[in-house]
């Protein structure tokens, strides 16, 4: 909740201090941030970081297929009912109802 409330003080100062720079600021902001994305520097970084990502979580996803295989969704099946049985005290289970 901290988190949140720092997150909407942050947002309400924003729009105020930009409400107050007027029309002209933010046009000067928004080209400044036009060029730098066109930057051909910036724009090979950018590309490489991604592509690096993509490498690393096909890596990630391959080790943990590996490492866990079919043995997740028994298991997790497992561990959800646990969890209903122990959540519902005997009531029957709501989800995907209508309850409005």
């Amino acid at each position: 909740m901290r988190y949140r409330l720092v997150f909407v003080a942050g947002l309400a100062l924003g729009y105020v201090l930009g409400t107050k720079a007027g029309r002209e600021r933010y046009e000067q902001l928004r080209n400044s941030a036009r060029q730098v994305a066109q930057n051909p520097a910036v724009r090979n970084t950018a590309e490489t970081a991604a592509q690096q990502g993509r490498e690393f979580a096909g890596k990630a996803y391959h080790a943990v297929s590996e490492k866990v295989g079919d043995h997740v969704p028994d298991s997790v099946a497992q561990r959800v009912r646990s969890m209903r049985a122990h959540s519902t005290n005997g009531r029957a289970d709501d989800w995907g109802t209508s309850n409005t």
